[in-house]
Formats: structure tokens, C-alpha cells, sequence
């Protein structure tokens, strides 16, 4: 596997945004091309899109490399190989898309986690809508703890089946956001991102989960998890 750091080559910053409007199923067009034209190929690659004080850029594991530029873009490569042990503490990052399957007439579709948990919370209360729940209900969750609890709860699922444990103290969940791509494509899926520290509990699972990733919509830029040593403490 490689893992490659996609940036704006040098000067080129302003070229290089002009390149890069649109949402995440142009990103994942877009990465296609930094890959040699294969038309058995499946889609062997995760990715994230970074907008920080950095500006922007793109992470992406595959399991080819990818071209050295493209465009006003410029990609630093290396192999990716993880050496990992049980009780490794390391710090993460993943933005992922929350989903729970529910089954209706012999079929199983995907739902967001957070509706998901707000649709039960008004059926045990027999109500329609939200805005049918008083806010001055002290038992009425926030939007931010909804939102907390709802993928907290989804991403330790996950942990247990993927090799390793997420430190709840640590745990931060942020930017819940609806993608709704139309005319288009009629793509609907949300996101959020977590950080925080996990302990690997199993090496191999683990090794698998960063490998394939964490989720669905991993062609949208979901799924990939982004993982760092953390310092020994000092004495």
C-alpha cells in the first residue's frame, strides 16, 4: 500500500483551488486521474479531503502509486505498512459516514445514525417533529449531544470488530454535516469526524480496518483513518 499527501504545487495555490470546485463525487473523479488508465480497475484507493490554515489538501492510501503531479497538484508518496502491537496507544482522526441498517420487506437499507436516533426518541414519545418536543424538556437532548452520543455509539460498534478501543475521555466529535448533491447525482449521505486516542486490541483486525477502511461512502472520502504514535510521557 501507499500513502500519499496531495498539495498544491509550488505557487501554483491559486491554479490549483480553480481545479478543485465541486463536491465529493468530483474529488473522487478527480482522484481517478492520478492513477494509470485501467478499465478492469476497481477502486483501490481512500481518501480525505483537509481544509485547514494549511489550505487544502488530500490524504490517499492506495494500493498503487499515483503520479507525481497532476495539473497544479503534486503528490510526496511513500509505502504504507504499519508495524502494530496489542496495547499500542495511538493518536486518530476519521471522518466517516454513520450509518445503521434497518430491513423492510426482505430489504436492507442504510440510515444516518443521527436521524436514526432522533426518529426513536420521538416514537417513545409519540411525537411527529422535532420542534413537537418542548425545548424547555430538561430531556429533550441537544443537537450537539444527539449528535455525540448517536456516532459515539456507532464508532465503538465499529471499534470492537476493527482491532481496537477508542479512549472516551479523549473522544471528540465534530462537524456533522447532510451532503445532497442535485441536479446531478442524487447523492445523499452525512459525515462526521472524530478524533481522540485508541488502544489496538487486535493487530491483524486493526491492520485490515486501515487497509479498507472504516464505514461506507469510502468513495466520498469516508472511511480513511489517519493514525499517528503518540509521545512517550516524560518521567
Amino acid at each position: 500500500m501507499f500513502f500519499s499527501l496531495i498539495t498544491p504545487a509550488a505557487g501554483q495555490d491559486r491554479e490549483a483551488l480553480h481545479e478543485r470546485f465541486g463536491g465529493p463525487y468530483a474529488d473522487h473523479q478527480w482522484l481517478w486521474r492520478w492513477f494509470p488508465v485501467d478499465p478492469q480497475a476497481r477502486r483501490d484507493f481512500l481518501f480525505r479531503r483537509h481544509e485547514g490554515p494549511d489550505g487544502l489538501r488530500y490524504y490517499l492510501l492506495s494500493s498503487r502509486p499515483p503520479l507525481e503531479q497532476l495539473g497544479a497538484w503534486r503528490a510526496v508518496t511513500r509505502p504504507y505498512a504499519p508495524q502494530l502491537d496489542g496495547g499500542d496507544v495511538l493518536a486518530f482522526e476519521l471522518r466517516a459516514n454513520p450509518t445503521v441498517r434497518h430491513g423492510h420487506g426482505g430489504k436492507s437499507r442504510r440510515h444516518d445514525v443521527v436521524m436514526n436516533a432522533k426518529r426513536m426518541l420521538l416514537d417513545g414519545r409519540g411525537l411527529a417533529r422535532w420542534a413537537d418536543w418542548p425545548e424547555e424538556d430538561e430531556s429533550r437532548p441537544s443537537s450537539a449531544r444527539l449528535v455525540h452520543d448517536a456516532c459515539s455509539a456507532w464508532l465503538g460498534q465499529r471499534a470492537l470488530r476493527c482491532g481496537f478501543a477508542v479512549e472516551a475521555s479523549s473522544l471528540r466529535v465534530e462537524g456533522y454535516d447532510q451532503h445532497h448533491e442535485q441536479p446531478d447525482r442524487n447523492l445523499r449521505f452525512s459525515t462526521v469526524d472524530f478524533s481522540g486516542q485508541l488502544t489496538v486490541v487486535d493487530p491483524e483486525a486493526f491492520r485490515v480496518a486501515l487497509m479498507s477502511g472504516i464505514g461506507s461512502a469510502k468513495a466520498f472520502g469516508c472511511g480513511l483513518m489517519l493514525v499517528r504514535r503518540l509521545a512517550p510521557a516524560g518521567p
